[in-house]
């Protein structure tokens, strides 16, 4: 099976390519080597390469400049969604489309049901809400919308790469403690990807996150324990859990965004908790 994955320099990307099965076919794109923005681009390589699925882990996912920049945002998040949807269509491949909890905001108190209303708060989750609608609109019976949330790798800027450099540096941080979701760690993220491409009955909105709850503070507070376990940070770190009002952005996020992951849980697809996903890429980090 030839399967088509984009955004292939991206934390997920790099996890796609390093788990991928030994049967499938796998063309990997960076933005360099594809530019999903440009309609052209896109409908000449699936045209040429005819994969039998497209994954597509690229997005514009600096939050806060994309308050500024909402054109290059809604490039890579709305319109080359539709783009890649329009040509799957012509060449017969299933689509699995990485979202993002930002789609909701945040005023529930139960994780969120992937048939639950959207209503994004920044230019972010707005556009990765319009390009989820473009997918569906475009290729309804072969489309697979996966949100997920919080993600982090030992490669690329993430939370967890920043805390390491910063407690190394300070030994002390300053962390919000009133917003919720799950840390997800991007290796198991890609292999759940993996198990969604080889299941072509999996179509229509599922969330997928690792298993638990925690603020951004309680994450970095297991970064600090694990780490200093580790001997990747100094055995006594200070992490002051702050609000949200102590630490304006200029996109807004949402308080709470635990998403349930139910739908694919009832497939026998299995979670394992967020700090033990933490503690794995911690050990890579530290491995080099």
């Amino acid at each position: 099976m030839k399967v088509l994955v984009t955004g292939a320099g991206g934390q997920v990307g790099r996890m796609l390519r390093a788990t991928c099965p030994a049967a499938v076919d796998l063309m990997a794109c960076t933005h360099a080597e594809l530019d999903i923005g440009d309609a052209a681009a896109v409908r000449e390589t699936l045209k040429r390469e005819r994969p039998a699925a497209i994954i597509n882990a690229a997005a514009y996912t600096a939050v806060d400049k994309a308050e500024s920049e909402p054109e290059r945002a809604r490039r890579i998040n709305t319109a080359a969604p539709g783009y890649l949807a329009a040509g799957a269509l012509e060449c017969g491949a299933r689509l699995i489309h990485l979202s993002t909890d930002f789609v909701f905001d945040g005023q529930a108190s139960s994780p969120y049901r992937p048939e639950a209303p959207t209503r994004p708060l920044s230019v972010y989750g707005t556009t990765k809400r319009d390009g989820e609608r473009a997918v569906l609109e475009a290729l309804t019976d072969r489309a697979v919308i996966v949100r997920t949330a919080w993600v982090y790798a030992a490669e690329g800027s993430n939370f967890m790469r920043t805390m390491v450099r910063l407690m190394g540096e300070r030994g002390a941080v300053r962390v919000v403690a009133d917003q919720v979701g799950t840390p997800t760690a991007a290796r198991p993220l890609a292999e759940a990807l993996w198990q969604i491409v080889a299941r072509p009955e999996i179509r229509g909105i599922h969330h997928w996150t690792d298993a638990g709850v925690a603020s951004w503070y309680d994450f970095a507070v297991a970064i600090a324990e694990e780490g200093g376990a580790l001997g990747l940070l100094p055995p006594t770190v200070t992490v002051t859990p702050i609000a949200t009002e102590e630490y304006p952005t200029p996109a807004r996020r949402p308080p709470y965004s635990v998403l349930d992951k139910r739908s694919l849980a009832a497939l026998g697809f299995t979670q394992v908790h967020w700090r033990q996903r933490l503690r794995e890429t911690l050990k890579a980090l530290s491995h080099g």
